[in-house]
């Protein structure tokens, strides 16, 4: 190799090479290392032309690695962690985690979990800008796929083979009904009494609500055995409905535990309804995730405070 051609290996090349690798997008690179999009292909083509072989290839308006730009990323990972080590060690000071992290939680997790998670992991990384949006499970799923977001954090997991599940939390469902409901009596309902009741219930893609068919199909019985009053599409709207008396609804700890604490709400068990579930945080394999978001995942790993039930 030419000493003009080593030049290309230097860090500012892995660096860019990097950071459209987990973009997915030579653009959204360009932006962030404030660059022009023409550098970011310059540098990238070079890498490209000294290697001999395609690091990037296109697919769906995005760039995907190939598998010889997957192990550059893998060393480009490793020089630049030891470029991190060595100037830490030579001068004394850390250079902070930073860059931008991009979440999609559905409703549980996103509005339950994961505001106590980002303050804890905003007061570690405080450099991290964090960018997060709720939806439903299958709408998280969607965004990860298109890579529209680093990490999803969904309450169910599909058949995707370019998906990685990771679990890191755990929900339980109750059957909730508002004070002085005839229920108020019962410690626990067996499915089989389900139909005599007016149900609210989570719209289709929903995790919880997926969790519920699978449970119901258990027991043998389908929606179509209950009395279905209302399909809404967030968690408030259904304890809004069972407040003013529309019907019980099926609901997440998690969603409950204030309104139980202040005895708005009452809730049961469904003795034979096997609906507990566990939370998982999605990423595609086809890219690679930024250091802030792999770093997301090993605090997740760590804080104990997703995986207890309240």
């Amino acid at each position: 190799m030419s000493f003009a051609e080593a030049e290309y290996t230097q860090l500012p090349y892995l660096e860019t090479f990097s950071k459209a690798a987990e973009l997915s997008n030579f653009t959204a690179a360009a932006k962030t290392l404030r660059l022009t999009q023409a550098s970011v292909s310059q540098r990238v083509q070079a890498l490209e032309k000294i290697l001999d072989t395609p690091l990037f290839k296109r697919q769906g308006g995005r760039v995907l690695l190939t598998q010889a730009g997957q192990k550059l990323y893998d060393y480009a990972q490793r020089i630049l962690d030891l470029h991190r080590e060595a100037r830490r060690e030579i001068t004394g000071h850390v250079v902070p985690l930073g860059g931008e992290l991009s979440l999609a939680a559905s409703s549980i997790p996103g509005e339950h979990l994961l505001p106590a998670l980002l303050s804890l992991f905003s007061q570690k990384y405080p450099h991290v800008r964090v960018r997060a949006t709720v939806s439903d499970s299958m709408g998280v799923i969607a965004q990860v796929e298109r890579g529209e977001v680093s990490l999803g954090l969904v309450g169910r997991k599909t058949e995707s083979r370019h998906l990685e599940f990771r679990y890191f939390a755990s929900d339980r469902m109750l059957l909730v009904f508002p004070p002085g409901h005839a229920l108020s009596r019962r410690k626990k309902v067996s499915v089989k009494q389900l139909p005599r009741y007016p149900l609210v219930l989570r719209e289709v893609g929903s995790g919880l609500r997926h969790c519920f068919e699978k449970s119901l199909e258990k027991a043998g019985l389908s929606l179509a055995d209950l009395r279905v009053a209302l399909e809404l599409g967030s968690n408030e709207a259904i304890k809004e409905s069972v407040l003013r008396g529309v019907g019980v609804a099926i609901l997440s700890t998690y969603a409950v535990q204030k309104e139980l604490r202040a005895g708005q709400l009452h809730a049961v068990a469904v003795s034979d309804l096997h609906c507990d579930r566990d939370m998982y945080v999605v990423s595609d394999k086809r890219r690679v995730l930024s250091l802030s978001a792999r770093q997301f995942l090993i605090f997740l790993e760590t804080h104990p405070i997703a995986n207890q039930l309240p």
